[in-house]
């Protein structure tokens, strides 16, 4: 009985071994270990042979079930592998599909032409979370309780916060100037950073106007620091990202985070400065607010302004891609439009 057993273990590795497809494999799995395999069979019979026998034979058939168990499922890994993912014969003559490759968002684009542009002039990339609280968005930044910013029709106010104050009434971030202090706060002065973002706003949206839009805030503080030079940065920024020098005009604007503050506007390139719907049919588009860092700002951080001072730039991010690529509609952008964006791979 034992040689007996022996000879079907042999047998049945050869089979096993010249197997060739998974189907094959399946029929020689019951032939070996099924109800009416030849093991199945020894196992009947074991009640007519001896206490002795019955316990060899029942161990050395136990040994070759489990042989056949394991050789059965490398064969089957090894099938699989050698297994075409088709289930039919490659017709080489046929092209190939060409695959669909992926680009960078013309906004992302642009955050980081200006992040090579900032870094090389020695600032720093910084970054924050998109919801603010009023403390940052607005307290920290000179903003008067009455200012109409902090009512609903310009902030998304964040539900179950709004009957509360400081850095317990949350929003989503209506602009990055809040971040400005919080960097101050944890890093201290001198500082030249940059930090883009998204930003958030209950407004009606047209051509030059998005809830959800893009800035890139720059801010230097320092000693000593001269405003003219500002705008000296604003042109050498500008000419990095656009590559050739770009028209610019500076007016006077109030925002109550900066004493003076300035409007940054450049010549519209959508229509070359003749007017459009983009630039409201004037020629000029603004691009960055800014302006001297306020006293009060820089107390908010800690900060002494007898001793200290800098100046804001807020880039418009969505309005520059406008003016770099000729685009007449800041809507498109965010749009997931894939015949659109796939214009600027």
């Amino acid at each position: 009985m034992e040689e007996s057993l022996k000879q079907v273990k042999e047998e049945g590795i050869e089979k096993i071994a010249n197997t060739k497809d998974l189907e094959e494999l399946e029929v020689v799995r019951k032939d070996l270990i099924g109800k009416k395999s030849k093991l199945s069979e020894v196992m009947q019979n074991m009640r007519n042979l001896s206490n002795d026998e019955r316990k060899n034979v029942g161990i050395l058939t136990t040994e070759i079930k489990n042989v056949f168990a394991e050789k059965l499922d490398e064969k089957a890994k090894e099938l699989i592998d050698q297994k075409s993912v088709l289930d039919r014969p490659i017709d080489l003559s046929l092209p190939g599909k060409k695959v669909s490759e992926g680009a960078l968002h013309p906004i992302t684009q642009m955050k980081y032409d200006l992040n090579d542009a900032f870094l090389s002039l020695g600032f720093e990339v910084y970054s924050e979370d998109d919801i603010s609280s009023e403390k940052y968005a607005f307290d920290n930044l000179n903003f008067a309780k009455d200012h109409p910013a902090r009512q609903s029709m310009d902030t998304y106010w964040l539900e179950g916060t709004e009957d509360k104050e400081g850095a317990e009434r949350l929003c989503l971030r209506p602009h990055l100037t809040g971040g400005s202090v919080r960097y101050l706060l944890k890093h201290g002065a001198p500082a030249r950073f940059v930090y883009p973002g998204a930003v958030f706003r209950n407004e009606t949206t047209d051509a030059r106007h998005e809830r959800a839009f893009y800035q890139y805030e720059a801010l230097i503080v320092d000693k000593n620091i001269s405003f003219s030079s500002g705008m000296v940065m604003i042109q050498t920024i500008l000419e990095k990202v656009f590559g050739r020098k770009i028209n610019t005009r500076m007016r006077e604007g109030f925002f109550p985070f900066t004493e003076p503050g300035y409007e940054i506007d450049m010549e519209c390139l959508v229509c070359g400065g003749k007017g459009c719907k983009v630039c409201n049919h004037n020629g000029w588009i603004e691009v960055m607010p800014g302006g001297v860092i306020h006293p009060n700002v820089l107390r908010s951080a800690n900060l002494d302004p007898e001793e200290w001072t800098g100046f804001y730039i807020n880039i418009g991010l969505d309005r520059l891609v406008m003016m770099r690529y000729g685009v007449d509609d800041v809507r498109l952008f965010h749009s997931a439009d894939l015949r659109f964006l796939k214009e600027y791979k």
